[in-house]
């Protein structure tokens, strides 16, 4: 057991050292985080304080995903900014990377947080010397407090998309890769969060209405002026609607690196499907099947592969193929009628014909749910299949003499 072990966290090891992590690699999940809410930002409440956006963190206790509301912190020293923290999928696994301090930012994944993080870098405003200048075009701030400001609209030109997906790499997670410049703000010196920054994310992680098994990815709390604050701004929707699949309970203790209130969880089941990078906030579920259709196409997560049935017989494994072989069909499916319908929005917001935008409105919700209803129908004709009972052979009848 002690070999078994030993060889374990030495291949743990030699995985960090051959790849950098960026950042201290913390959790490890087998399904993806929910989609970014949709929020405003509160003002910046003192000078100096640099905007720390919102994440989706995990709790392996009760194996779910919750918010950690953005949040203004002060800057650990002058000339120090925020690289945020992200999800990656790498090695079958989402990997939690967490966010640190330093005089530059690092990588995070691509993820567009909104509010001067589009991606790489930071776009919200700037140091000189000991003052910080903030950018109003992407951050909001309290003009009676903070003085030092200046508006680029430039750098949101091409970066102001809907798209809300929450992690970095795999099947419809971000694609992007570390500049040179990333890449050595990796290795330069880096602040841990302070205290108030912990503090933040042990509150959000005692509050059950932050999980998103309960609020389905529209934290009530998803920004606060401040760490320690308990209100805040609610989102305003969902980034896309939740589907979290339903065998949760494979996450289970890994690496022994995690930060306090945020035990780690590494993958059994690797044919979860993450979600899909044309999903965008602003549209919340509308009624449909479940509750779950939505207006357009481009709002719905992939379809996952449910939990596999018992056994390993060879109808077993049939069933997983055919499941498999429909959901990707499926997700197609979405993908085709997103691109469809981003088309014709185009083409109706070009017209400038307000009647015309609230019919294709109408029309695209009314493809979308009869699309989810037939998929919902495709499921349950899949059914498992349950080997019948043999029929008991019939007592022989014997004559009475």
């Amino acid at each position: 057991m002690r070999q078994i072990l030993r060889i374990s966290l030495l291949a743990i090891l030699g995985l960090v050292l051959y790849k950098p992590a960026f950042t201290q690699v913390a959790i490890s999940v087998d399904f993806a985080p929910p989609a970014l809410p949709e929020y405003d930002q509160p003002p910046c409440p003192e000078d100096g304080w640099i905007w720390v956006p919102g994440y989706w963190a995990w709790d392996a206790d009760d194996e779910d995903y919750y918010w950690v509301p953005g949040t203004w912190v002060a800057a650990p020293e002058p000339g120090y900014l925020w690289t945020p923290a992200w999800w990656g999928w790498e090695n079958g696994a989402y990997l939690f990377h967490d966010g640190y301090w330093a005089t530059d930012v690092g990588f995070y994944g691509g993820v567009n947080y909104g509010y001067g993080y589009f991606g790489h870098g930071f776009e919200g405003g700037r140091w000189d010397h000991d003052h910080f200048f903030y950018n109003t075009a992407v951050v909001r701030v309290n003009t009676t407090v903070v003085r030092n400001v200046y508006v680029d609209r430039t750098v949101i030109v091409n970066n102001n998309t809907e798209n809300h997906v929450s992690f970095s790499g795999g099947q419809g997670g971000v694609v992007a890769r570390p500049t040179a410049r990333e890449e050595a703000v990796a290795h330069a010196r880096h602040v841990p969060p302070p205290a108030a920054q912990e503090q933040r994310r042990e509150l959000a992680r005692s509050n059950p209405q932050m999980r998103a098994s309960a609020n389905q990815g529209r934290p009530p709390v998803a920004a606060t002026a401040r760490p320690g604050e308990t209100n805040g701004v609610a989102a305003k929707s969902a980034g896309a609607p939740y589907h979290p699949p339903a065998n949760r309970q494979n996450a289970r203790p890994g690496n022994t690196n995690a930060k306090p209130g945020n035990e780690n969880a590494r993958p059994e089941n690797q044919n979860q499907k993450p979600a899909n990078e044309n999903t965008r906030p602003g549209n919340e579920s509308r009624p449909g099947v479940n509750n779950t259709s939505s207006g357009h196409a481009r709002d719905l997560q992939p379809h996952q592969a449910p939990a596999p049935p018992q056994g390993n017989s060879a109808a077993d494994q049939k069933y997983q193929q055919q499941q498999q072989k429909l959901i990707e069909k499926q997700n197609q499916e979405h993908q085709k009628l997103a691109q469809q319908q981003q088309q014709e929005d185009q083409r109706a917001q070009k017209q400038q014909n307000q009647q015309k935008q609230q019919q294709m409105e109408q029309k695209h919700q009314q493809q979308t749910q009869q699309m989810e209803q037939r998929h919902q129908q495709q499921q349950q004709k899949m059914q498992p299949h349950q080997p019948q009972p043999k029929p008991q052979p019939k007592p022989k009848e014997h004559p009475q003499g």
